[in-house]
């Protein structure tokens, strides 16, 4: 069974994890999933301003030229900002592409991590369907390229459960482990076979929608509630702590500046043992980012 950690009290908001490459994370992020247009810019400039070090964004997300305004908008370095983007599906035949258009959205020279946002690669002109001569195999083959150009730091995958990874894994033509897999985690979708599974392999885990996303059914969960009450903490913070202290990274999205500045508040205290053990025996599942809407299935049930 996965291990918590105990922070001791530590700072987290200038804590980082080791990727196995070296380079370190900041341990809290801003997500930019659905924020809406112009709402972006701002939240990163004051993210930044708040103390945020990382900015997680994907050119899925339309918002890539918003964000790169924004950091320029806030006055902090390039060099202080870890940046992660993603390759959109329809861009798995056109790696170097996709890289390029991120770069010049953002107006950046590179990216800390460059994700394959999903393992399925779909058809520009069709996005129901699959690439019949295109796989993320294929695809993560290219993306081992991409260091060696200096345009991205670290590549790592998104979405992928034990199964795609070990098909990953056992391709003749794999040969870097992904730095990090970035996937939905939070007490209702914990997942503790694949974070052991991640954690086996050397692949840091960052979990996006850990609050469970816009109004969560989280937030009115009773025993969340009672122990953030306990804790005079936020449901929002609690969340976050749980998360951190299952040794994860973690992007909370808001475009709020006062639940940005909120969700960054996280030194000096921490979940017990006990807490935490309370917090994965919530018993209620539900996924925030299903596959319905892919044209192939990519979650086999098999992380938990």
């Amino acid at each position: 069974m996965f291990r918590t950690l105990s922070l001791k009290m530590a700072q987290q908001t200038k804590a980082t994890f080791t990727l196995n490459t070296g380079a370190k994370i900041p341990a809290i992020g801003l997500g930019t999933w659905q924020s809406k247009p112009n709402e972006v810019r701002n939240a990163v400039k004051a993210a930044l301003l708040a103390g945020y070090r990382h900015i997680d964004t994907a050119l899925a997300y339309g918002n890539e030229n918003e964000v790169g305004q924004g950091i320029k908008d806030s006055g902090v370095p390039r060099e202080e900002i870890w940046i992660t983007t993603k390759l959109d599906n329809p861009w798995h035949k056109r790696v170097e592409e996709g890289i390029d258009s991120s770069l010049k959205s953002l107006g950046v020279d590179y990216v800390d991590l460059y994700l394959m946002h999903w393992p399925c690669s779909t058809d520009p002109d069709d996005l129901k369907k699959h690439l019949p001569d295109t796989d993320f195999i294929k695809t993560w083959a290219e993306l081992q390229k991409l260091p060696a150009s200096g345009r991205v730091k670290n590549i790592g995958v998104s979405n992928f459960g034990i199964t795609n990874l070990e098909k990953l894994f056992a391709d003749p033509s794999f040969k870097i482990t992904p730095a990090v897999n970035q996937i939905e985690l939070h007490p209702n979708n914990p997942s503790p076979k694949l974070l052991q599974y991640c954690k086996d392999k050397g692949i840091h885990v960052t979990a996006y929608s850990c609050l469970g996303s816009t109004d969560s059914p989280l937030y009115k969960n009773k025993t969340l509630q009672e122990l953030a009450e306990k804790k005079g903490k936020s449901v929002q913070q609690v969340l976050l702590m749980w998360g951190l202290q299952r040794g994860t990274s973690v992007i909370p999205k808001s475009v709020t500046a006062s639940r940005i500045q909120k969700n960054f508040e996280m030194d000096g205290w921490e979940l017990s043992a006990d807490e935490i053990t309370t917090l994965d025996s919530l018993t209620d599942r539900f996924k925030v980012c299903g596959d319905a809407w892919l044209p192939i299935k990519v979650f086999f049930n098999d992380d938990e």
